[in-house]
């Protein structure tokens, strides 16, 4: 039997794969983790280069960006979910 890598972009298929992943990346708290599944989701959508276009930022500064040591804007992420078409709402947390 063959192993294959697992690859997230994999299963970012759909507009609603990325919403729900991208959501999961939200509740998990860790900013790092945000950051990683924006850079899956710009690798599903086309790659970096095309999403730094769309979004207005160089393709170096957006791996800076979505790297692990990133700590961007909140213009930058508004610039970045637009450009995938996307948006950031806000709601009221489920008491524990």
């Amino acid at each position: 039997m063959k192993d294959t890598a697992f690859k997230t972009t994999d299963y970012l298929k759909t507009e609603k794969d990325i919403v729900a992943y991208l959501n999961a990346a939200l509740e998990d708290g860790e900013p790092a983790v945000l950051l990683e599944a924006l850079r899956n989701v710009a690798h599903a959508k086309g790659g970096m280069g095309a999403l730094a276009k769309a979004a207005g930022v160089s393709r170096e500064s957006l791996y800076r960006t979505l790297s692990c040591r990133g700590n961007p804007k909140i213009e930058t992420i508004m610039a970045l979910l637009h450009a995938l078409g996307l948006k950031l709402t806000i709601e009221r947390r489920k008491a524990a």
